[in-house]
């Protein structure tokens, strides 16, 4: 409880300060806080895409959709991003990575108002799907793609 405590209160200092959080494993996902808003976060990272040549097939505010219906959530986005010449070998090697592919970015507010970015693991995708280890790496750049937006 006292180490979770610290993690805590460091992750808060860290975003305080304006510094994003290395990303962190949970549950297969990579995960990090970043010192901006979500709508902020999702635009930086579009521009960041676009500017690497990757398509936006959508972005879906899950917020908006709420109260569309008369329902309230957090800011919650998410992207769907990537590259045909990468996804799609991929997609004919491994089919059901379809599911997963074109990539997905999730960007929301916490409760305690941090606003996170997760995707999945390269490596959870591969194991999930049996992707061909030689094509691994045309799914594995959104990583890199967010330390650079985030650095």
């Amino acid at each position: 409880m006292i180490v979770r405590s610290f993690v805590l209160a460091a992750f808060a200092l860290l975003s305080w300060l304006g510094l994003s959080l290395p990303a962190h494993a949970e549950h297969g996902l990579l995960s990090r806080i970043v010192p901006v808003t979500v709508d902020e976060a999702a635009d930086k990272i579009e521009a960041a895409a676009k500017a690497r040549g990757l398509t936006i097939f959508a972005r879906i505010d899950h917020a908006r959709n709420a109260q569309n219906v008369g329902l309230v959530m957090p800011p919650t986005i998410v992207l769907v991003l990537g590259n045909p010449k990468g996804g799609t070998p991929v997609m004919v090697a491994a089919p059901t990575s379809a599911i997963d592919l074109p990539l997905h970015v999730l960007i929301w507010q916490a409760g305690d108002g941090a606003t996170h970015v997760a995707h999945w693991n390269p490596e959870t995708l591969e194991e999930r799907h049996a992707i061909p280890e030689n094509l691994v790496k045309n799914i594995s750049g959104l990583a890199a793609l967010l330390d650079a937006t985030f650095e």
